[in-house]
């Protein structure tokens, strides 16, 4: 699972951890999230892109994004949990390598891409009670810009 950041190009997990531990500790007394939240466009196959966005809260952020497709995708159904599942993922990556460092408590949420509004709405209760089953704070739409906007841009 290669990430990629705008700026300085492929990155394993490893490297990735690496990066968002030198940006957090550019300025160590700001307050930081870690979102990670996944997107996907139908075409031929279905493309879709995981972020992880590195939140200095109130004062900018850095990202990186995975990308991924497939050509199985059935229905909305099986591409909302194939976007969460990707999620968690990556989330269950970052924690492994982040536990071996003194940032093994950060705050983490989960951002999906579903909300009240739309098709989507009908798969609210069992999405988020996943991702919160699984230990992990979630955001829906209108707040999952973590899916909606930085995942969804590298979904084109």
């Amino acid at each position: 699972m290669n990430f990629v950041n705008p700026t300085k190009g492929k990155m394993s997990v490893e490297e990735m951890v690496q990066d968002i531990i030198a940006f957090m500790e550019e300025v160590p007394g700001a307050s930081y999230k870690l979102i990670i939240g996944t997107d996907s466009q139908a075409r031929d196959n279905t493309c879709f892109v995981t972020a992880v966005i590195v939140h200095r809260v109130g004062k900018g952020a850095r990202y990186y994004y995975y990308r991924k497709y497939m050509s199985s995708v059935k229905n909305l159904r099986h591409k909302i949990f194939t976007e969460t599942s990707m999620s968690l993922e990556a989330v269950t990556r970052l924690k492994k390598e982040l536990d071996k460092t003194r940032y093994k408590n950060m705050d983490v949420e989960i951002h999906v891409d579903i909300g009240q509004n739309g098709d989507t709405k009908e798969l609210i209760r069992e999405v988020v009670g996943w991702v919160m089953g699984s230990g992990f704070k979630v955001k829906i739409k209108p707040n999952a810009c973590g899916a909606t906007k930085v995942a969804d841009r590298y979904t084109k």
